[in-house]
């Protein structure tokens, strides 16, 4: 420290602090937000605290300091300890016979008109229609007379008959049975569908877990000030951890394939994701390329997931550009014998 500069001994400490949060965020998966809720917010945060820690190791590196160490080894442990921040696999190996599943949070196409152009509704539609995935799942669905999938099987469930919005799974294959978990006190939800395909049975889950409600184009981000903030997040986390737990007594009664996909308003450095990933892979540490950022953020959110069972192979996996919604779509090509 004698050789640094007043500046660069600011720096150093920022530094420090960063990459001690950094490093503590790595047990954030191991802890209930039922228990702790606060440490889920340090998970929440790690996209930036790696970024943030990568522009530390540079300064340091350009500058010639031994002073980089602590964000190299820091970033070092979490290569090894948490999933991957970005992906350079980019695996595709299409076949003619891969199971083309999407999912995509489609802001009820438009419906509170949170986007001034009036034609968003059907380039989403349009969009959707041109993929043409085999195994459609849309969160914050809402059924509309005026977008009408030519799907010969679906699953639709809205929060009730007056309120038109909720998840659906769109199917060209036939469902055998499909229903509901019926999350309490909460407009979010997991649906899931029985899907004969190959002559095997494959469990789908839509999964919306609680909304976290943030606007990054407010102050506070959307709350009245940083301690409001920090509690509504505190016990959205809760909420989320009550669903988990939800979906994985539910989850332990199906034996057979399944694929688990949707929008988890979390991170892959959460506890949420941990354990809905058990014993599955994630499509896009399989076979994507980049950040795989999948909310519209400054910073590369990945909340929106497609895992499947070991036993399903991952081909080919893509999140497309266009900003019909405030998340992009997500698509996976599968196979298995």
């Amino acid at each position: 420290m004698k050789k640094l500069s007043f500046l660069d001994t600011l720096i150093y400490l920022i530094n420090t602090v960063l990459a001690t949060i950094l490093l503590l965020s790595y047990i954030v998966p191991y802890i209930s937000p039922t228990s702790l809720p606060s440490t889920a917010i340090i998970g929440l945060a790690v996209p930036f605290l790696i970024i943030f820690n990568a522009l530390f190791l540079l300064y340091w590196l350009i500058k010639l300091k031994k002073q980089l160490l602590i964000s190299a080894v820091v970033l070092a442990i979490g290569w090894f300890a948490s999933p991957s921040f970005y992906e350079f696999s980019d695996k595709q190996t299409p076949l003619n016979t891969d199971l083309k599943v999407m999912s995509y949070n489609v802001r009820m196409f438009n419906h509170y008109k949170w986007n001034s152009d009036k034609q968003l509704a059907q380039k989403t539609f349009d969009f959707i229609q041109k993929k043409s995935p085999d195994i459609l799942a849309l969160q914050e669905f809402y059924q509309s007379p005026n977008i009408s999938f030519t799907y010969p099987y679906k699953y639709i469930k809205t929060k009730s008959k007056r309120n038109k919005f909720g998840l659906a799974i769109y199917s060209k294959y036939q469902i055998l049975n499909a229903g509901s978990l019926d999350f309490n006190n909460s407009a979010n939800n997991i649906i899931f569908a029985d899907i004969l395909i190959k002559k095997d049975t494959i469990r789908v889950y839509n999964i919306h877990l609680e909304s976290l409600k943030i606007n990054p184009k407010k102050e506070y981000f959307g709350e009245e000030n940083n301690e409001k903030l920090l509690g509504r997040l505190q016990s959205t986390f809760q909420k989320q951890a009550l669903q988990t737990q939800q979906f994985l007594a539910h989850e332990k009664q199906w034996k057979g394939k399944k694929i688990v996909l949707g929008d988890f308003n979390n991170t892959s450095f959460s506890w949420v994701y941990r354990n809905i990933r058990k014993n599955k892979k994630d499509a896009f540490l399989i076979a994507g390329k980049g950040f795989g950022k999948t909310f519209d953020y400054p910073f590369p959110l990945r909340i929106d997931f497609i895992f499947t069972d070991t036993s399903i192979e991952i081909n080919s996996f893509k999140r497309y550009n266009e900003k019909f919604s405030d998340h992009y779509p997500i698509l996976a090509r599968l196979n298995w014998e």
